[in-house]
């Protein structure tokens, strides 16, 4: 049987599985109990037989030409990684998929496509491999010999995983809110009256009127922006997750076919694989988020309930692999606007831990020219580890071509798994405050509904479907713009800190921010009023600002300060004088990196804490390897100056850090390497906009650039 017939045949046998089952529940033959059995005998065995007969997990998509990225991703030791049978080749020369075929064949290998859409990038796969612990040195000897190949990577495959809770679902099959005779017609346009769907009345997040005990007006602001005429008409956001049920009654009519994919299976069929305790609902649940359709009767209504969604199924496989995540990242750039990713490193407060360089390249080109030049926009769940882990330790979320979305609860405390750290830039919303079922009320598998989705997972793809009434205001915003009017239109409303450990700060340029809320709660209506009269920001330019040299050691009792002065670049073409993003790339090891606290001081004075103690981080062995420890928080400031970095260690007998232990282990660590990176503008960004509020986010830092 050839791979065409028998991928053919696997996707005319799942649609049949998917809707002969469907069906069936629907009109009564059978019980929800057999439709399990019945979904299990069909799906997962379809599944199961074409990934044996495909004798891999990795797949197919594009993947364009790149600058080298630096710092390089070091993969870290603890990801326990296992070799597959997938190569990344990099070609001498662009080459077209029938030639990279032709070479793969005469070293014994299959092509599978380009990676990412590079034309001298391409996926190999070996037949004959398994899944091993140790690389194939003689078949990458023999890849590496060939004249036409200039570089080969083996595979490793590492873990991981979603964040947010899934609890087993408690509402009959057939419980989606949908009454019988009821018309499932949308409203006409422009008609500005409540939603009718019969979970809006849970859907607080969009409407906070004090429902199980929340404050009153402590949401989105959606209703302000679908005002407007704004719903996300024209804009497409791919869930990269474990599937979307592309079939369900409040999301078919908005799902986006052309722009999804399974990567996990290799076909275009992005459905969940069914397990009893529907581990497989989370993309389903993100999705309803951002387009449920409006006024059908049936669940609730997303954020953007006239965009569109796209399924990038890539999560549900034994284990994730470079060439997956750079794939699923690329995936139609020029049809996908936003893609949401409510995954990430493992949440356990010991791992560190981002994308390879296939994912970063990814990533970077994606920003470049993806969205016809404009840029994709990722959105990232900043990580759901609670007070014990660092989300500046997740390259992902960390990274300055992501925006990292923290969460609240219906009472504006944190939510007790967020994270902190200073790359967050915003906030949305995750689960209430007590009840269980005052989570996020959303589509959920099989027709059904829920409301207990929850976690930062929740979180991302609200924003998502924010981004997307922006996009629809104005469809030229760049990736760019995205990320300055999320700071220039988040509010802090009434979100606080519970331990009191993180107060509300304001920066060198008047812009408040918080270590857990980045700069606040999104808000709808006052992102789509702005971005009717945005007017793109100068160009950005990256300023290596200078290294502190030698090697420093730090002690238990004594915290190490060093500091670089810099001209941000003054007078090169890569003069910075208004800060987005900048990054402390740093070399250390310690006797302990989870006793590790960083904090990094602008010119204009703003501390950022770059990196909090994680009480379960053991390492001794690999500290950090150029790691780009990333911060927001000096947004709009001028970098020209002094910058601190100081590094301590956690004291549990200092009685700031630790009042009730009195314990006196003794701590050593060196740093091997500090380098500053400031990435911004040299024109004032908001130069051409006019601020209609003198009190507003935009009036202040105006009046603070002279602009």
């Amino acid at each position: 049987m050839s791979l065409s017939m028998g991928k053919q045949n696997r996707e005319e046998s799942q649609k049949q599985a998917i809707t002969l089952t469907k069906a069936a529940s629907k009109s009564g033959l059978i019980s929800n109990r057999h439709l399990i059995f019945v979904t299990i005998a069909l799906l997962s065995y379809l599944s199961i037989t074409w990934d044996t007969f495909r004798a891999g997990h990795d797949c197919i998509s594009v993947f364009a030409n790149a600058e080298k990225i630096s710092p390089h991703y070091v993969e870290p030791i603890e990801a326990n990684n296992v070799v597959t049978s997938s190569f990344l080749v990099r070609l001498n020369a662009n080459h077209e998929p029938e030639s990279a075929h032709r070479i793969a064949k005469r070293n014994g290998y299959i092509s599978l496509g380009p990676v990412g859409g590079a034309k001298n990038e391409y996926h190999f796969h070996h037949p004959g491999n398994r899944i091993r612990t140790k690389r194939s040195v003689s078949q990458i000897k023999k890849l590496k010999r060939d004249p036409d190949i200039r570089h080969a990577i083996q595979q490793t495959g590492f873990q991981r995983e979603k964040r947010g809770y899934r609890p087993l679902p408690t509402l009959s099959v057939n419980d989606n809110g949908l009454k019988k005779g009821h018309e499932t017609t949308n409203i006409k346009s422009g008609q500005m009256r409540e939603p009718t769907d019969p979970y809006f009345k849970y859907q607080w997040p969009l409407k906070n009127v004090g429902q199980n005990g929340g404050i009153p007006n402590l949401d989105l602001n959606v209703e302000a922006a679908w005002a407007q005429g704004y719903t996300g008409k024209n804009v497409t956001t791919a869930i990269m997750d474990d599937g979307v049920d592309y079939m369900h009654l409040d999301l078919k009519d908005n799902y986006n076919a052309k722009a999804s994919y399974d990567f996990s299976s290799n076909d275009q069929f992005p459905y969940p694989r069914y397990t009893d305790d529907w581990f497989n609902s989370h993309g389903t649940r993100c999705a309803g988020e951002v387009a449920s359709k409006r006024d059908n009767g049936i669940c609730g209504v997303g954020i953007a309930y006239d965009s569109k969604v796209a399924g990038i199924r890539m999560l549900d496989q034994p284990y994730m692999t470079d060439i997956i995540e750079a794939n699923s990242m690329s995936h139609e750039p020029n049809l996908i606007d936003i893609y949401s990713a409510s995954w990430g490193p493992t949440d356990n407060g010991k791992t560190v831990d981002g994308p390879r360089n296939a994912t970063m390249h990814a990533i970077v080109r994606g920003v470049n020219d993806g969205r016809n030049g404009k840029g994709s926009i990722y959105v990232w769940a900043s990580g759901d580890g609670g007070q014990d882990d660092d989300c500046n330790c997740d390259g992902y979320a960390a990274s300055m071509w992501t925006i990292s979305i923290n969460s609240a609860i219906n009472t504006g405390e944190n939510a007790h798994y967020d994270e902190s750290c200073s790359s967050t830039l915003a906030s949305t919303f995750s689960n209430g405050a007590k009840d269980p079922h005052t989570g996020v009320a959303t589509t959920d598998l099989y027709d059904r509904c829920t409301q207990t989705h929850s976690g930062t997972s929740a979180a991302a793809p609200e924003a998502a479907g924010v981004y997307a009434l922006a996009l629809e205001a104005n469809p030229n915003l760049t990736w760019r713009d995205v990320q300055h009017l999320t700071v220039l239109t988040s509010k802090r409303n009434s979100l606080y800190d519970g331990k009191g450990r993180f107060k509300w700060n304001v920066n060198g340029v008047g812009l408040e921010y918080n270590h857990l809320f980045g700069y606040g709660v999104l808000d709808a209506g006052a992102m789509v009023s702005m971005a009717k009269d945005w007017k793109t920001v100068p160009s950005r330019y990256h300023c290596d600002a200078g290294a502190a040299k030698g090697v420093h050691p730090i002690t238990t009792d004594e915290a190490q300060v060093l500091t670089i002065d810099t001209n941000a670049c003054k007078g090169t073409s890569s003069e910075v004088n208004y800060i987005e993003h900048v990054q402390a790339i740093i070399t250390l090891n310690s006797t302990r990196r989870g006793d590790l606290i960083l904090h990094l001081t602008s010119p204009m004075g703003t501390r950022s804490m770059i990196l909090n103690r994680r009480p379960f981080d053991d390492d001794n062995k690999n500290g950090f390897v150029r790691w780009p420890f990333m911060t927001t928080q000096t947004w709009g400031e001028n970098p020209r100056g002094k910058w601190t970095l100081e590094v301590k260690f956690y004291n549990e007998h200092d009685p700031k850090d630790n009042p009730a232990n009195n314990s006196k282990e003794e701590q050593k660590g060196f740093i091997k390497e500090w380098r500053l990176m400031i990435h911004g503008t040299s024109e004032a960004p908001y130069k051409n906009l006019i601020a209609k509020d003198s009190t507003s986010k935009l009036a202040i830092v105006k009046k603070a650039h002279g602009s």
